[in-house]
């Protein structure tokens, strides 16, 4: 029986090691050539560099015009999710305490919005806000990316604002807290593992997204970094070296959140998923 067990193990151990192999590889590959000299990457691709230099980092850094495409991706997206969740959060708690007509049907509209593709409006929405001189701009960005992403988040909301007693509010009203204060005291605290994925999720989605700011935002300056690396490679397709290193420094910040924050997410995801 103890041998039957061990094997089962190292079976599920083993196709776990292929499993993050296979996701790894290509992660790993971008590493290393990302090192390489232009001549080194296309003779040997697989083998690891002769010397490692950075001069392709620094070359990339300075060309992509990093620190600039980087702020601008965290003004976007730390913007953008704080407001997405709070309203949303706002806009669900209101939803569940008044359950009129009119809401019900606001939130049902918000619902149907889901399954309206994006690219089905891309075209009607940037001739509209083109033409009152609406583009070009963060804060357009960050507006529309709350547009976008608050029906999702409304709607997961508004299940686990169902879950918060109703007493509770009730007695913070009774002791002299207003409405405002006791959504910001009482609800939304109990609404923190919902918050944090709903956060998980609208980061990963706004700090990897390339079509919406690529039809909003036109000067280089306001570039994101998606559209910064985008430019990038079109720029450099040929001299692979700086090509791969501006791929790194695109994905690493997502790598470097992740690492310090993932016991948070986990936590968010599991007990969200438990409610």
């Amino acid at each position: 029986m103890k041998n039957t067990n061990a094997t089962l193990d190292w079976t599920k151990f083993g196709a776990l090691f292929i499993c993050l192999m296979l996701f790894i590889f290509p992660f790993l590959l971008l590493l290393v050539n990302s090192f390489k000299e232009n001549k080194e990457i296309t003779s040997s691709p697989l083998s690891l560099p002769e010397g490692f230099s950075f001069s392709n980092y620094t070359d990339a850094f300075g060309k992509m015009d990093y620190v600039s495409a980087f702020s601008n991706s965290i003004i976007v997206t730390v913007f953008s999710v704080l407001l997405i969740s709070l309203l949303a959060a706002m806009t669900a708690h209101y939803f569940v305490r008044h359950q009129t007509k009119l809401n019900q049907y606001t939130f049902f509209l918000m619902i149907a919005a889901m399954i309206i593709p994006f690219q089905a409006i891309m075209i009607p929405l940037v001739k509209i806000y083109g033409s009152i001189g609406f583009l070009d701009s963060k804060w357009a960005l960050i507006y529309m990316y709350i547009g976008f992403g608050s029906p999702l988040a409304v709607f997961i909301y508004h299940g686990f604002v169902k879950s918060v007693p109703a007493e509770l509010e009730e007695a913070a009203l009774i002791d002299g807290c207003t409405r405002t204060q006791t959504f910001f005291r009482i609800v939304l605290p109990v609404l923190v593992p919902t918050t944090v994925t709903i956060a998980i999720l609208n980061v990963l989605w706004i700090w990897n997204d390339f079509l919406l700011p690529s039809l909003v935002l036109i000067a280089p300056e306001e570039r994101t970094l998606p559209l910064s690396t985008f430019y990038f490679f079109g720029t450099y397709t040929i001299d692979y070296g700086p090509l791969m290193a501006g791929l790194m420094l695109t994905i690493l910040p997502v790598l470097i959140v992740y690492l310090f924050a993932q016991k948070y997410i986990i936590q968010g995801v599991m007990q969200g998923s438990i409610k």
